[in-house]
């Protein structure tokens, strides 16, 4: 089976699938962790109508749609912070769709994005208990860094040049 990367509008039935459903992973681990339980279905539609997706719109962001024989199976996005850095986000594969080369096909395809649009630098940022995300980052030459923002669910930040 082949993988295909592609853009897709932030704000189509696809995206808004893999949004909900990287949205449900990361927060029912982030409650499980801390407070023994899941997210609460109240909060997690709040959370997700909140978080529309327009930020990965063109001309400043893009959203990429990693498919494995032609069925969604993940996503990134790429913002554009300035003249010279992209933000990798949203960087999300389904569970049985790991372990098959599909994140870091998503990853290469963001970091192409934002070159395209004149990046030089692609940052990131992502929780401690998120290993996978972390241990793939490294694989990828990322590099840790300083913190770079203040979010409340930050804890480690990522930095590469894209040459």
């Amino acid at each position: 089976m082949a993988w295909t990367v592609a853009p897709e509008p932030h704000d189509s039935p696809v995206a808004a699938a893999l949004w909900r459903a990287y949205y449900t992973e990361v927060s029912d681990r982030w409650y499980l962790l801390h407070e023994g339980r899941r997210t609460d279905p109240g909060e997690l539609e709040r959370e997700i109508a909140a978080q529309s997706g327009g930020d990965l719109a063109p001309p400043r962001g893009l959203l990429l749609v990693a498919r494995y024989a032609g069925e969604p199976a993940g996503s990134a996005g790429v913002r554009l912070l300035d003249d010279a850095a992209a933000e990798l986000t949203r960087v999300f594969l389904h569970e049985g769709m790991r372990g098959r080369g599909g994140a870091a096909l998503l990853v290469r395809a963001a970091e192409d994005a934002a070159r395209a649009r004149g990046a030089t630098r692609m940052i990131l940022d992502t929780r401690g208990d998120l290993v996978e995300a972390r241990a793939l980052y490294a694989r990828l030459g990322y590099a840790e860094t300083e913190p770079h923002n203040a979010g409340p669910y930050a804890e480690h930040w990522f930095a590469k040049e894209l040459g």
